[in-house]
């Protein structure tokens, strides 16, 4: 039986880029770098050791290895306990990042990345 979410890959044109991003913008730490000479991929999670981590994959070779997948961006809701630190620190950055709103589970926001993904964040305390 699945005991829980393992890796979330997030398809991206520019993996140098994507990793910047969320590393010094997100805060994310690389867990791992694999390249086996075709193919390369970047493990990243959040740097509090997160049971779940990103695999960033480059989108123009996954689509020609396998054209027949999905490469949309999947609808990632992250959780913080800091989230108008968060807002703020984010802008600070200059990522792109929604209003805050109040949501009958608590307030959430929107960012995107520089590839204009866009992700939430709902606080949780």
């Amino acid at each position: 039986m699945i005991s829980k979410v393992g890796q979330i890959m997030l398809y991206v044109t520019n993996q140098d880029q994507a990793v910047k991003f969320w590393t010094e913008k997100v805060g994310f730490s690389v867990i791992s770098e694999e390249n086996n000479g075709q193919m390369r991929w970047i493990e990243i999670a959040p740097s509090n050791g997160a049971e779940t981590s990103i695999i960033l994959h480059d989108k123009d070779f996954v689509s020609k290895m396998e054209p027949e997948l999905n490469l949309g961006t999947p609808s990632l809701l992250f959780f913080t306990n800091e989230l108008d630190r968060l807002y703020t620190d984010l802008s600070k950055k200059n990522v792109t990042v929604g209003e805050i709103v109040n949501m009958p589970s608590g307030r959430v926001f929107n960012f995107a990345d520089e590839e204009q993904n866009y992700f939430a964040v709902m606080e949780r305390k």
